[in-house]
């Protein structure tokens, strides 16, 4: 499904997917009684929400984040700014980590849902994202923020270990959104590259031309096998670490360049507005930091090889 927006904006997609995977979380893991309270008019696109992880100073160093939550009775006290948020900008209903004990690290976290409708809670200004501006990325700053007993999503400890498995995941999707946008643009390249006439025939007659193309869909290949086996292993319920931060690190970086060089097949036209290629090259370059940079999946993958 996400291959199939992606085709005409990841963004929306990315926003999207953060709202139905909230929406999912909430459903499957708390009281009906919550559930019900959110996840019809999230289904209905009246509300919107995501996961609040990161944060001013804390971005791919999650365990870092200092957004605090404090025992008070059977409820939590949550204070802290959150940051580059998907959906913040116009979202109310998140999923929201904060560390209930520094000392613990990891394993200290804990993550609750936090209701943007309710006392305690201020929407900062929303990213000026080139290309980016659907994601809606933005943040909150909570203050004395009450989250009552049955609004706890993960107790200390296991939602660091829920939130690193969601991000393979995520990881694995934004790899294949960024097949997506590349196939759409070879097709586009190759359907004006057929029309286009150019000293004597077509553009795609042209050797240098085809090899071009040829060498975007054998990437675009190759990215997908790897979104292939990440997606493999989650469905399996298997280690898939490894493998989507290859999928990832390989379908973003090779988006840049090959949008980039499908553009190229079309000549100054590949600029017009009517085609995809700059849009889709704005989305491929927010890619490369959603859900972890390239430079922490090439660290993902270092670390898992040797240590």
């Amino acid at each position: 499904m996400l291959e199939a927006l992606s085709r005409h904006s990841y963004d929306f997609a990315f926003s999207l997917t953060n709202t139905a995977g909230c929406a999912a979380r909430i459903a499957q893991e708390m009281p009906r009684a919550i559930a019900e309270r959110y996840v019809p008019a999230m289904l209905k696109g009246e509300r919107f929400g995501g996961s609040a992880l990161s944060e001013p100073d804390a971005g791919s160093d999650f365990a870092g984040i200092k957004t605090h939550a404090a025992k008070d009775g059977d409820d939590w006290i949550l204070n802290g700014a959150k940051a580059w948020i998907t959906n913040a900008a116009f979202g109310d209903v998140f999923i929201t980590c904060a560390q209930t004990d520094p000392a613990q690290g990891w394993r200290g976290i804990a993550s609750f849902l936090v209701d943007g409708r309710r006392e305690g809670f201020a929407r900062s200004l929303a990213e000026a994202l080139a290309g980016g501006g659907v994601i809606g990325a933005g943040g909150f700053t909570l203050k004395n923020y009450r989250v009552h007993a049955d609004e706890v999503v993960s107790t200390p400890g296991q939602a660091f270990r829920r939130a690193m498995a969601g991000v393979n995941q995520a990881r694995t999707y934004v790899a294949a959104m960024c097949c997506a946008m590349v196939d759409v643009c070879l097709e586009t390249a190759i359907a004006y590259g057929k029309e286009r006439q150019a000293f004597g025939g077509p553009l795609a007659a042209k050797q240098g031309w085809r090899w071009m193309a040829a060498d975007i869909a054998t990437d675009v290949e190759a990215g997908r096998l790897l979104v292939a086996k990440a997606a493999d292993l989650i469905a399996r319920g298997e280690d898939a670490a490894l493998a989507s931060a290859h999928a990832k690190k390989f379908a973003t970086r090779m988006a840049i360049g090959r949008i980039s060089d499908a553009c190229q097949l079309m000549g100054a036209a590949g600029l017009r507005e009517e085609y995809p290629f700059l849009r889709h090259l704005a989305s491929a370059r927010v890619a490369n930091y959603t859900d972890g940079s390239t430079e922490m999946q090439n660290e993902r993958i270092a670390a898992i090889l040797v240590g």
